[in-house]
């Protein structure tokens, strides 16, 4: 069951991918961060299960992807920002959050090959408040990316908790740490189809005048 919904997630994350890069490539005003982000993300989750059938520690492969993610999401909503003080906050928070990581890893390098918490946590809410923001924004502005904002912001809240909860309890039953595995599965395949929902009203449902 959950190879399943690995692989069906990762299905779903392609079709994400080609539907928004043909709407890129046929001008429907794409964002371009937002596109890389996806390509990012299909190339990281695919070599992460690469790595995992060739026996090989992918842990290095996921705090790159969670440092990755912040950055394009980081462009994406910054790009997306009309208020430079807004910008600024986002940007701001990038380098910050560069800072620390690589200020960690100056002093242990090992963490980066490990399950690393700070990574996962401080890249993750950033991204959390960036979609806030943007979500914000889009209150009295034209709604761009909704859809793909909820999405994320609901799969970032309740993975980070999962995130945190399993590496506080390390001594977890294996039903229990099987369960967080196929629920957080479960929200990223949500998450996609938000993606994909978003790419077909915005983009995909258009009339052509």
């Amino acid at each position: 069951m959950i190879d399943f919904l690995i692989y069906f997630g990762y299905s779903v994350l392609i079709l994400d991918s080609v539907l928004f890069a043909i709407s890129f490539f046929k001008k429907e005003k794409v964002n371009g961060f937002f596109l890389i982000y996806l390509l990012f993300a299909t190339i990281m989750q695919l070599s992460m299960e690469a790595f995992y059938h060739l026996h090989k520690n992918n842990l290095f492969l996921m705090n790159l992807f969670f440092i990755g993610q912040m950055m394009a999401l980081g462009f994406f909503y910054g790009s997306l920002m009309n208020s430079r003080s807004q910008k600024t906050i986002i940007h701001t928070t990038m380098v910050l959050n560069a800072i620390i990581i690589g200020v960690q890893s100056l002093l242990d390098y090992e963490q980066f090959f490990k399950y690393n918490l700070l990574v996962i946590v401080i890249t993750n809410l950033s991204v959390i408040v960036f979609a806030v923001l943007h979500l914000y924004n889009m209150l009295t502005s034209e709604k761009k990316y909704y859809y793909v904002t909820i999405g994320l912001i609901l799969y970032l809240l309740a993975s980070t908790l999962i995130y945190i909860v399993g590496n506080i309890n390390v001594k977890l039953d294996n039903d229990f740490k099987f369960l967080l595995v196929y629920f957080n599965s479960f929200l990223l395949i949500v998450y996609y189809l938000f993606i994909l929902y978003d790419c077909k009203v915005s983009f995909l449902g258009k009339k052509k005048r």
